[in-house]
């Protein structure tokens, strides 16, 4: 009889989020709950979180969460962080000792504000100089690598079944109006800390079911413009394509949706809105290396809100609910009905058409 990790489940992968519209602060366990009816979708080799508005007392400032092979390898580090940081706090993520969670790294914090005189000097705005800088670091400094590094939020991964996860580091310490959520199983891949999902720069945030056919291409063209892919894994690119896409290139949520899950060439020929005809022509002839091909359901977590996206062909689950002002997304409807028993208008997205859920202006 075969065991689970024998057999390929090519559908694998667990996905979840939860997100208030008024801004109200939910608590980690909530996601971390979510995550037990979807176990057999993992197998143990990565699971993770992001969570956003769980840092009001430094919201201003830059959150970096980094896991360190050593403590010289931390200090050289922090070394290289206040070259180019003011470091407001320094301290240990705090986690638990679990036996179901081993071979832990270092796994550090800081919060941090750029040096106004390096921005004068490299002539770069905040998020570009701080996108540049996480990316050497991970490049760069071997034993070294920044997981999560925007403001008022934080990504919390590691090697093991996602509800696992969640109490190792104490999720249910931490309040915040938008949580995802991810369990892996890796088919191409290795699972390794840096490896679990999400994938974060700056406040963008990615959980991912499915695999990316087009990750050469993909990654070809996002490294012209100083990205870097190194972690070893196909997901990875997706965030970098949506931070390129949405904070370099100016575009909407959907409009970047309507390039990753780009319409069919017959289907944008029928389109009988003129505007929308021309725009999604455009899109499609500018950006077509950033066609994500394969199958996939993805959740992008930003300050102020969510985007579920599955890809055109709709190859992967998702479900959404709702209920009061909360929106609920997962890849099996048990999921949300363990966050909200009663919630109301379950129903799937399309393939190609994003779920974007904004929280109310100043409420977070």
């Amino acid at each position: 009889m075969k065991k689970e990790g024998d057999i390929r489940i090519p559908s694998g992968c667990a996905i979840a989020a939860v997100i208030s519209r008024e801004g109200h602060k939910m608590s980690g366990e909530t996601i971390t709950n979510a995550m037990k009816p979807m176990h057999e979708r993992s197998n143990g080799l990565g699971g993770g979180f992001a969570a956003y508005g769980i840092y009001p007392a430094y919201k201003d400032f830059y959150a970096l969460h980094m896991f360190f092979d050593s403590r010289s390898t931390r200090k050289e580090c922090e070394a290289f962080l206040k070259e180019y940081f003011e470091i407001v706090q320094s301290e240990i993520i705090p986690t638990r000792k679990i036996p179901e969670i081993t071979d832990e790294p270092i796994i550090w914090r800081y919060f941090v504000a750029p040096l106004k005189s390096m921005l004068v000097n490299l002539q770069q705005d905040e998020k570009e100089y701080v996108a540049r800088l996480m990316m050497r670091i991970n490049t760069e400094m071997k034993g070294a690598y920044v997981f999560s590094s925007g403001k008022d939020m934080g990504t919390f991964k590691a090697v093991g079944f996602p509800e696992d996860v969640g109490r190792f580091y104490k999720l249910e310490e931490y309040e915040g109006y938008s949580w995802t959520a991810h369990g892996r199983y890796p088919t191409n891949t290795p699972g390794w800390w840096g490896g679990a999902h999400p994938f974060t720069l700056l406040d963008y945030s990615i959980v991912h079911n499915g695999e990316i056919s087009s990750y050469d291409a993909n990654r070809r063209f996002i490294e012209m413009f100083g990205y870097k892919c190194n972690l070893l894994t196909d997901t990875e690119v997706i965030t970098y394509i949506m931070d390129y896409l949405v904070r370099v290139q100016g575009l909407t949520l959907t409009e970047a949706a309507n390039v990753i899950a780009a319409p069919f060439w017959s289907t944008i020929g029928r389109e009988e809105d003129p505007a929308r005809k021309e725009r999604l022509t455009y899109l499609r002839t500018v950006f077509p290396s950033l066609l994500i091909t394969g199958p996939f359901s993805i959740i992008l977590g930003y300050t102020g809100g969510l985007m579920a996206l599955n890809d055109r062909l709709k190859l992967r689950s998702m479900v959404v609910g709702e209920k009061g002002d909360k929106v609920y997304i997962a890849s099996e409807e048990a999921s949300i009905r363990t966050m909200e028993p009663d919630a109301e208008n379950i129903w799937s997205p399309a393939g190609g058409e994003p779920v974007i859920v904004q929280v109310k202006e100043g409420a977070y």
